[in-house]
C-alpha cells in the first residue's frame, strides 16, 4: 500500500508542471476569455458587462460579414490549392526519382522558414514596377498586370498563394508517407490487368491514401483559419480589408482597437465554426475514407 502511495506521489510531482502550465496558460484563459465576450471592455477603461450584445454586433456588422465571406474564400482557396499540390508533389516524388531527396527538403524548406523572411520576399516578388513576377507577365505580352497587393481583387488570392507555397511541403512529406505505405504489388496487379497511369491513380492510390488525405485536410482547415503573419506581412489586412480574415481581424480588435471583449466574442465564433466544419468532415468521412 505504501509503495503504491510512492509510486502515486511521484507520478503527481513529476505531472505536477505540466498540470500548472496547462491550467495558468490553457484552461484559465480559456474561462477568462469566454466571460470577458459578455463585457465591453476597452483595457484602460471599466468593464461593462453587455450580455450578448458582442455576438449580436458581430452577425449585424457589415464589416464582421465581410471578414466571414473573406475567411470562407481565403479556406477554399488555401485548403483546395494545398491539397492538390502536396497530392501532385508527393506522387511525383514518391516515383523514385534520383534527385527526390532534394526536392523533398527543398519543398520543406519553406515551412520551417521564417514567416516575415518569407513575406518580404514575396513583397518584392509582388511589386507593382519592379516585381519579378509582373515582369515576366509583361515579358508575356501581358500589358496591365495586377496590383497583386495593393488591388482589392487580387490582395486575398495572392495572401493565400503565399500560405499554400508556405505550407504545401509539410502536406506533402505526409502524403509522401501514405503513399510509401501502399503495397506495390498492387500497382503491378493493375498493370497486369491493363490499367494505365491515371487508372492506377484514380483506382489504387486515391483509395488507399484517402486516410493520409483526410488528416491533411483536417489539418488544412484548422490552418486556414490561423493566418496571420503572412497577412500582416503582407498586407496589413488591406486594402480596404480585401485581405482581412477572422484571426487577423481578432488581432485587429483586441491589440490595435483595444475592444477585448469584442475580439473574445470573435474568437469563440471562430471557435464553434472550426469545430462544426470539422465534425462535418468526420461526418462525411465515412462515405469516402477507405479503412
Amino acid at each position: 500500500m505504501q509503495n503504491r502511495r510512492r509510486i502515486v506521489i511521484t507520478a503527481l510531482v513529476f505531472l505536477l508542471p505540466t498540470i500548472v502550465g496547462t491550467l495558468i496558460f490553457r484552461l484559465i484563459p480559456i474561462i477568462w476569455s469566454f466571460a470577458l465576450s459578455f463585457y465591453e471592455w476597452k483595457v484602460f477603461d471599466k468593464a461593462v458587462f453587455v450580455g450578448w450584445k458582442n455576438y449580436a454586433h458581430i452577425f449585424t456588422s457589415s464589416i464582421s460579414l465581410d471578414v466571414f465571406v473573406n475567411s470562407a474564400i481565403f479556406s477554399v482557396i488555401y485548403v483546395a490549392g494545398s491539397l492538390a499540390l502536396a497530392l501532385v508533389l508527393a506522387v511525383v516524388l514518391n516515383n523514385g526519382l534520383r534527385s527526390s531527396a532534394f526536392f523533398r527538403g527543398a519543398f520543406f524548406v519553406p515551412y520551417i522558414t521564417a514567416t516575415v523572411a518569407i513575406a518580404l520576399a514575396w513583397r518584392w516578388i509582388f511589386s507593382t514596377r519592379f516585381g519579378v513576377l509582373n515582369n515576366l507577365l509583361i515579358a508575356l505580352g501581358v500589358e496591365n498586370p495586377p496590383a497583386w497587393l495593393a488591388d482589392p481583387a487580387w490582395a486575398l488570392p495572392a495572401v493565400a498563394l503565399v500560405s499554400i507555397w508556405k505550407d504545401v511541403g509539410f502536406y506533402m512529406i505526409l502524403l509522401l508517407a501514405g503513399l510509401q505505405t501502399i503495397d506495390p504489388t498492387l500497382y503491378q496487379a493493375a498493370r497486369v490487368d491493363g490499367a494505365g497511369p491515371i487508372a492506377r491513380f484514380r483506382k489504387v492510390t486515391v483509395p488507399l491514401l484517402t486516410r493520409s488525405l483526410f488528416f491533411v485536410l483536417i489539418i488544412a482547415l484548422v490552418r486556414s483559419t490561423q493566418t496571420f503573419e503572412i497577412t500582416y506581412a503582407l498586407t496589413n489586412g488591406g486594402p480596404n480589408r480585401a485581405s482581412t480574415t477572422l484571426a487577423f481581424f481578432v488581432y485587429q480588435k483586441a491589440f490595435v482597437d483595444f475592444e477585448v471583449g469584442y475580439a473574445a466574442a470573435l474568437s469563440y465564433i471562430m471557435c464553434v465554426i472550426l469545430g462544426f466544419l470539422t465534425l462535418v468532415s468526420f461526418y462525411f468521412r465515412r462515405k469516402w475514407v477507405h479503412e
